[in-house]
């Protein structure tokens, strides 16, 4: 079994997913929107973005910045 994400654009095709709920051929979730809404961020472009926290965030700019100045100025010459 195996578990999608669906946009409905029309109302016609949710009654079509209704349909073969009906028929035992799918099964159709309720999605709470709060926890939808808060894991992922999608662009105009259509990437997903994961949303992070404040301190995953920091961390993350707090380890490149040790990597980056760990390094040493001689290999960029």
């Amino acid at each position: 079994m195996k578990t999608i994400k669906v946009d409905i654009l029309q109302e016609e095709a949710l009654n079509l997913l209704r349909d073969l709920e009906a028929l035992k051929v799918i099964r159709l979730l309720d999605v709470d929107p709060k926890e939808e809404a808060s894991t992922e961020i999608k662009s105009a472009k259509g990437k997903t973005f994961v949303a992070r926290s404040h301190e995953e965030i920091e961390q993350r700019l707090r380890d490149l910045r040790n990597e980056w100045d760990s390094l040493e100025i001689s290999s960029f010459s």
